[in-house]
Order: C-alpha cells, then structure tokens, then sequence
C-alpha cells in the first residue's frame, strides 16, 4: 500500500492535462458556432482556455460561491452559482442541524459580495448567456465534492445547453458513475480509486492566480467577439 505522502504523477502539467483531454473530445459534433466551452474554477479556466481555442469556440468561466457551515468554517455545504441556482449538500446540512434560512442568508450575501463583482469585471454586470440550444462544455481541472460542478450543471439546464459535457483530467471512480447520471457524457482522461488531492498527481501545479484569470479572459474577449462576427456574416 501506497503511503499518502507519495505522489502519484499521471500529468507533468496543466497543458499536459489539457492535451489528454483534447483526444477525448468529438470535435466532429462540436462545431465552433455550436459550442461553448466553460471554465468553473481557477484551474478550469486555464484548461477551458486551452480547450476552446483548439475548437475554435466561444469560452466563458461560470461563476459559483461555496457556502460554508456554521459550525465548520472550512467545510461547505452548498454552492450558490451566478443564475442564483443553488445546491445543498443534504447529508451535511442534516447531520450538522444547519437550518435553511442560514443557507440562503449566505447564499444572498455570496451572490452580492462576490459573484456579482465578477459579473461585473469579467461580463459588464451580464449574466452568462448564450447557452441556448449550444453544447456546453463543463471544464475543471479535479472534481471533490461535486458541488461546484452540480451547480455548474444546474446553471447551463436553466439557461438552455442542448447537451451538457463534463470535461476533467482525473477522477475518482465513485464521483465519475455519479456524474455520468447527470450529465449527456464524460470525457475524463485517468479515472482511479481513492481520490486523494490534485496535486498529487501533477509534476508541476502552481496555484492559477487571479492575475492570471485576467489576462486569460482578456485573451478570450477576444476571440468571442471575432467568433461573434463570423457567426453574423454567416447569417
């Protein structure tokens, strides 16, 4: 038995990732003007980023808030996404006795203080849009507690995705069956049994900074606006 502190290297890197990921990918049914790619998380972005510039597609990050316990500060128990689409841990909440109304006290308060601000820097005060009869491309870089990408899920239904797609590098075997139910497919390079943390299985993962975010979503500006001009001499 392996000791937690070894590391179990599958990738170098983030582009490392990014590249086995791209081979899984149908870009036969994922035409540009019929495909956006979302990042949702710091990590995701860069892989989303990577992704769509090889489809040629529009890329945009989807924003969510955790929401934390009362009782354990570090421990979340629900994620509140830009739509305002919410999902509660049940099992948590239960066990911890939270009451609902604390959830959606935080979960308005998240939205005002912090997802909102990122509308607006990285949006103009939009909301994500757009999604309407599109294939979606749901990117992170690991997936834990399936909070984030449930809510991910949830936000692109409710806006419109014709077919959702979960795209991330490493999975655990449990998490993956679980989200095959709730999404159209799957593209997930390593599956494997007991989960530990991302950076064990990475050479090199330095943390993605916010800095980093903005230059990334400058870059991808860009390109939508061009893709946007394309799509509307097409027509």
């Amino acid at each position: 038995m392996k000791k937690i502190e070894e590391k179990c290297t599958i990738f170098k890197d983030r582009e490392d990732a990014c590249a086995s990921l791209v081979e899984l990918l149908p870009q036969h049914i994922l035409k540009s003007e019929e495909t956006v790619v979302l990042g949702i998380s710091e990590g995701g972005a860069y892989l989303a980023d990577k992704i769509a510039e090889v489809l040629n597609s529009r890329m945009d990050l989807l924003l969510t808030e955790a929401i934390y316990s009362s009782v354990n500060t570090k421990l979340p128990i629900a994620m509140i996404g830009e739509t305002e689409e919410l999902v509660i841990h049940k099992a948590l909440v239960d066990s911890f006795g939270i009451s609902k109304d604390y959830i959606y006290s935080e979960a308005s308060r998240k939205y005002n203080d912090t997802i909102f601000e990122y509308i607006k820097k990285y949006r103009n005060g939009e909301v994500l849009n757009g999604l309407e009869d599109k294939y979606v491309l749901l990117v992170d870089e690991c997936v834990e507690t399936s909070l984030t990408m449930l809510t991910a899920i949830k936000t692109v239904i409710a806006l419109g995705a014709k077919n959702v797609f979960i795209v991330v590098p490493i999975l655990d075997n449990i998490v993956y069956k679980s989200l095959l139910t709730v999404c159209d497919n799957l593209f997930c390079s390593h599956r494997i049994d007991d989960y530990i943390s991302i950076e064990y299985y990475y050479e090199n993962i330095d943390a993605f900074t916010f800095d980093e975010i903005d230059v990334l979503m400058s870059r991808a500006k860009i390109r939508n606006e061009k893709l946007k001009i394309k799509g509307k001499e097409k027509k």
